[in-house]
């Protein structure tokens, strides 16, 4: 089993930036890749990013190329996501998921474990 833990998220101003955390409770001996995903109330999941966990390989999203970073530290096994230059449509919960199947990417029914998800508010 795998438990996944989300922090960072909170308020800040347009413009502003955030570093989200995505913490393990067990070992990643069976995770190939891990993910960004984020809820608005009310829509649809949308896809961030993800990175593989060997290797360098990522995917980002159109919509948040050159803001946003995933980057990791497999010792800490942890996972982070850099947010910058953040606009008011950036505010939703955002999740960290784990995968097994490198080759996931955007479709969230390819990963195997979830967060809770940590709340990213932006105002104007």
């Amino acid at each position: 089993q795998v438990r996944l833990v989300e922090s960072g998220g909170g308020a800040v101003q347009t413009g502003g930036s955030l570093r989200l955390a995505c913490a393990a409770s067990a070992t990643y001996s069976d995770i190939k890749a891990r993910g960004w995903l984020r809820q608005a109330p009310g829509k649809e999941s949308e896809f961030v990013g993800s990175a593989w966990w060997v290797g360098s390989s990522t995917h980002d999203a159109d919509s948040v190329k050159g803001r946003f970073t995933i980057s990791g530290d497999s010792a800490k096994k942890t996972v982070y996501l850099q947010m910058s230059m953040l606009k008011p449509e950036a505010t939703a919960v955002y999740y960290c998921a784990a995968t097994e199947d490198y080759g996931a990417g955007s479709y969230a029914s390819r990963y195997n474990y979830w967060g809770q998800g940590t709340q990213v508010t932006v105002s104007s």
